[in-house]
């Protein structure tokens, strides 16, 4: 039951890019898939950390989408850094409270998702990653969305 439900969630949210576009800054590269896509961001301002970047995103969406969110994480490639933020490990993972099961609601979409991280990033003026990158990202082995992140600072 659940996975028609993820399917034809995923599939609606498909025909509505394909009639209607994304918004810019925001490209599907591969959503052929009703359980993983792959969708590329820019920063459109003139945030100079970010300037002339494009990200790749990765979407993992659970038998249970839209009930409980997907799993985003920046997926890195050639051409693709994983952008310097304080919330944004280096080995990918997010720290959004929208991708945690306390934030996020069946309302949103993975275009709402791309567009808050849009904006995390074009709000963002660290250039740096979060605290303890380099031991969370050395120890972890918990999938993104199992992670019980303590939201401290909301102002990046």
């Amino acid at each position: 039951m659940a996975t028609h439900l993820r399917e034809k969630r995923v599939a609606k949210e498909r025909h509505k890019i394909d009639k209607h576009g994304l918004p810019p800054g925001i490209e599907l590269v591969d959503g052929d898939s009703l359980r993983e896509w792959t969708l590329d961001i820019r920063v459109l301002d003139n945030n100079p950390l970010y300037k002339d970047q494009s990200y790749r995103l990765k979407f993992l969406f659970p038998e249970s989408y839209p009930i409980e969110p997907p799993e985003v994480t920046f997926d890195e490639q050639p051409n693709r850094p994983i952008p310097m933020h304080p919330h944004i490990y280096s080995n990918g993972i997010i720290c959004l409270d929208l991708l945690g099961s306390q934030g996020w609601s069946p309302v949103q979409s993975a275009e709402s998702v791309c567009m808050s991280i849009q904006s995390m990033l074009t709000s963002n003026t660290k250039n740096e990653r979060p605290p303890g990158d380099a031991e969370f990202v050395r120890g972890n082995r918990q999938r993104p969305r199992d992670i019980e992140f303590l939201y401290h600072d909301n102002t990046v």
